[in-house]
Formats: structure tokens, C-alpha cells, sequence
């Protein structure tokens, strides 16, 4: 009896110690008697209990790795403290074992010299600005060491550049100084594209009041030409009309009655003029010979065609 419980219980660790089971996106490394013999997958494995053993246990999963943050020079001789984090990946077990005692350790190490070199190849300002160069020169230079150790870097994030207090001070201040610069050159374009309009805007008015002048003096002279031209078109037939007049049957009475009425009209005109003085002539028959002088003036001329 005492010998089925023993054999139970050998059987039960013999089983238990035979039976391995991985977990997803992991990978166990065994070893038979001290030597390498091959990675568990994920899943339920077996192994020969008392000689195999599990040496290592590796994630295969995308792992974050925060490297410490460390003081560099940059190229103008700034001191810049600077740190990061690095995202790796195990992608091969047996170089992870026996690559290197210690990866993570290794990977750090070389992410801290790496980017103390590429930062010393840099001057201040260019550290702020060229964060992606800075990254990817990191993670090539790790990714080649790292492919003994059984390890892809996938990538490589500055999470912070902080410089010394004097200097941050003096980079604010010429912020400062380049954004009050950049106000009064905006200012100051303004100001003359506000000229340059206020001057095109009197230009375009001027050529618009010269242009209005001058149609308006052009539509006076013609309306001037017009009406004078009308008036002499007027007289003409007028005085054609009382050509043609005069040579009817009694149109030289009628035309010396009208003429004796205009002049009788005019020293009426006069003498109801109080400040006007008249002078009648002494002789009314000297009207009368002014009015036939007229006459035979109109009678000689010829009608106008």
C-alpha cells in the first residue's frame, strides 16, 4: 500500500513536471542537461522531467523599454538633458538566452551612447527641430547591435529635451523678440498696403472726375452748338419767310406798319423808364425815312433759298 501511494506520487510530479503549458506570444527556452535543445511554442508542451528544464521565459510581445534620462553636449557646447523610450521585440529566443546576459540592460546601455552621439552632432536649435533624424539615427544604430542579442527595436521616442534654466530664458527671450519682430514688419506692411490704396483710390477717382469733366464739357459745346444752330435755322426761315411775305400783294405795308409799331414800342419802353433819358428827334419824318430806308433794304435783298 505504501508503495502505490509512493509510485502515485512520483507518477503526479513526473506529470506534472513533463507537462508545460505556454502562453500565447510567449516563447520558453528549454535546455537538456545544461545545453540548448530547442524553444516551447505557445500551447500546451512536454519535456522529459529531471533531465530538461526551462531556462528562459521570453515575451514575444512589443515591449517599452524608458530609458533613464542623461545629460548631453550638443554641439555649441550646450548641456542638454534629454530622455526617451525605446519599443523592442523579441524575435528570436535563443540569441535572447545566450546572445547577451543581459539584453534589456544592453539596449539601454547602447540607446544612451547612441543618442549622446548623435545629440553632440547637433547644435541646440536643431535638436528641437530635428526629433524624427534624431529617432530613426537611434534606432538603426541599436537595431544593428541588437540582431545578435535576438532583439528588433522597432522604434525609438524623445519624450523630453530640457535645457538649463540660463538657456531657456535666453531661447524665450528671442522668441519673444523674433514674435515682436515679426508684429512690426506685419504692421508696417500694413501700413504702406494701406497707402498704396489710398493712393490708387484718389488715382482711379481723379481719372474718374477728369473723365466726367470732360464728357460734360463735351456734351455742353455740342448742346451749345446745337441750340446755336437751331437759332440760326430759326432766323433764316424767318427772315426767308418775311422775304417771301414782302413780295405778296401788300406785304410792304404790312411789313412798315410792324416797323413803325417796334419803333413806336421802343420810345414807349424808353420813356416809361424814369432813370433813361429820351431823345426824340426833331423831326418825326426822319422815322418815317428810317422806316423805308428798311424797306428798301428788304425789298432788294433776295429770298434766301
Amino acid at each position: 500500500m505504501e508503495i502505490t501511494i509512493v509510485f502515485a506520487v512520483v507518477a503526479v510530479i513526473f506529470i506534472a513536471r513533463a507537462i508545460k503549458i505556454v502562453p500565447q506570444q510567449s516563447a520558453w527556452v528549454v535546455e537538456r542537461l545544461g545545453k540548448y535543445t530547442g524553444a516551447l511554442p505557445a500551447g500546451l508542451n512536454f519535456i522529459i522531467p529531471f533531465l530538461d528544464r526551462v531556462a528562459y521565459k521570453h515575451s514575444l510581445k512589443e515591449i517599452p523599454l524608458d530609458v533613464p534620462s542623461q545629460i548631453c553636449i550638443t554641439k555649441d557646447n550646450t548641456q542638454l538633458e534629454v530622455d526617451g523610450i525605446l519599443y523592442f521585440q523579441v524575435t528570436d529566443p535563443q540569441r535572447a538566452s545566450y546572445g547577451s546576459s543581459n539584453y534589456i540592460m544592453a539596449i539601454t546601455q547602447l540607446a544612451q551612447t547612441t543618442l549622446r552621439s548623435v545629440i553632440g552632432k547637433l547644435e541646440l536649435d536643431k535638436t528641437f527641430e530635428e526629433r524624427e533624424i534624431i529617432n530613426a539615427q537611434i534606432v538603426a544604430a541599436i537595431d544593428d547591435a541588437a540582431l545578435n542579442w535576438g532583439v528588433k527595436v522597432l522604434r525609438y521616442e524623445i519624450k523630453d529635451l530640457t535645457p538649463p534654466t540660463e538657456i531657456l530664458r535666453a531661447m524665450q527671450a528671442q522668441i519673444t523678440a523674433e514674435r515682436e519682430k515679426r508684429a512690426l514688419i506685419a504692421a508696417s506692411e500694413g501700413r504702406r498696403q494701406e497707402q498704396i490704396n489710398i493712393a490708387t483710390g484718389a488715382r482711379e477717382a481723379a481719372i474718374a472726375r477728369s473723365e466726367g469733366d470732360k464728357q460734360a464739357a463735351i456734351n455742353t459745346a455740342e448742346g451749345e452748338a446745337a441750340a446755336i444752330l437751331t437759332v440760326a435755322n430759326a432766323s433764316a426761315q424767318a427772315i426767308e419767310r418775311i422775304g417771301l411775305a414782302i413780295q405778296q400783294p401788300g406785304g410792304v405795308n404790312a411789313v412798315q406798319l410792324q416797323v413803325a409799331e417796334k419803333a413806336v414800342e421802343a420810345y414807349s419802353q424808353v420813356a416809361s423808364n424814369s432813370q433813361a433819358t429820351l431823345i426824340v428827334p426833331s423831326n418825326m419824318s426822319e422815322t418815317a425815312g428810317l422806316v423805308g430806308t428798311v424797306m428798301k433794304l428788304m425789298q432788294g435783298s433776295k429770298p434766301i433759298p
